[in-house]
């Protein structure tokens, strides 16, 4: 499965909103597994879109054909558009399908990773993160994917963002150091985007 990672800074909300509804016309493209998004808890005008296509074939003979009537209705409403693909690697938690209808909440978090570290790095996500996470409340399912570069990405859905609540400081700052992170990770930056149900395909 390929996971792919839209980010841009949106000028003109209502524009950018009225564009994502028409992404509705994916649907029913061969391959394509599922889409939606929504905006940044914490930097309210950056808006997050991720799409689940079953391989990069797929992918990519959409992209030649379809892809750019539909992002025609988005032109001029957004800027700095950062695009990223990863393939998929293992659910977090089990049973992963690219389903939004039950999530609130999605938690992205992305990671580039020292080259002599990316066995041990996903190996601490299988066995410190995952269970951790597939262990808190409200967290519903998720997706670890990897790109080329060291970078990798791990998207995972909730329920509200009260319970996301419950996953934090200490808990994150002993798992952290059991999985020894500082050694393995380069840079990580992270979001938790406010789920839209109106762009969901």
């Amino acid at each position: 499965m390929l996971v792919k990672w839209i980010r841009c800074s949106v000028v003109d909300r209502r524009g950018f909103e009225r564009g994502q509804r028409k992404w509705a016309g994916i649907l029913g493209e061969p391959g394509f597994l599922g889409q939606s998004g929504g905006w940044s808890r914490g930097r309210p005008e950056v808006a997050h879109v991720f799409a689940f296509w079953e391989n990069r074939v797929f992918y990519d003979s959409f992209m030649a054909r379809g892809h750019d009537r539909l992002a025609a209705s988005q032109s001029g409403t957004y800027k700095d558009m950062r695009v990223k693909l990863f393939e998929y690697r293992f659910d977090v938690k089990t049973g992963f399908e690219p389903d939004f209808t039950d999530a609130d909440v999605v938690r992205v978090a992305h990671s580039r990773v020292y080259e002599d570290r990316v066995d041990h790095f996903a190996l601490m996500q299988q066995k410190v993160w995952n269970p951790a996470m597939a262990g808190s409340p409200g967290m519903l399912r998720g997706v670890f994917g990897e790109a080329p570069g060291h970078e990798f990405l791990v998207l995972s859905m909730w329920q509200s963002s009260a319970e996301r609540g419950k996953y934090r400081p200490e808990g994150l700052a002993r798992l952290s150091a059991r999985a020894e992170t500082e050694r393995d990770v380069e840079a990580l930056t992270g979001d938790v985007v406010q789920l839209e149900p109106s762009w969901t395909v």
